[in-house]
């Protein structure tokens, strides 16, 4: 299965559960160009993949991040976050 066959283009934001487990969870995002991802906090620590595209990450500590396709970043638990797509763009949350 394509992981971009998971969303629509209706929603600038759109997130799908891959997999879940007793352990954690994946969950797959599309986010399109101009689309953001709002602020909020996870209680867990994260990766964030980007599998294709192009989006900025930003959090409350001043990190600011571009992902390409490959590349990923750990987000730390209770520090607000955000993510926006410069081009749409789809990626992997792993809790």
């Amino acid at each position: 299965m394509n992981i971009k066959g998971l969303h629509t283009q209706e929603k600038p934001v759109s997130a799908t559960s891959l997999f879940k487990s007793e352990l954690g969870n994946a969950t797959a995002i599309q986010i399109l160009q101009g689309g953001k991802l709002k602020e909020h906090i996870t209680k867990t620590p994260a990766l964030l993949i980007c599998v294709e595209g192009e989006v900025v990450f930003e959090n409350e500590n001043g990190i600011k991040e571009t992902l390409f396709s490959g590349d990923y970043i750990h987000i730390e638990p209770m520090v607000k976050h955000w993510v926006e797509g410069t081009i749409e763009s789809q990626l992997i949350l792993i809790k």
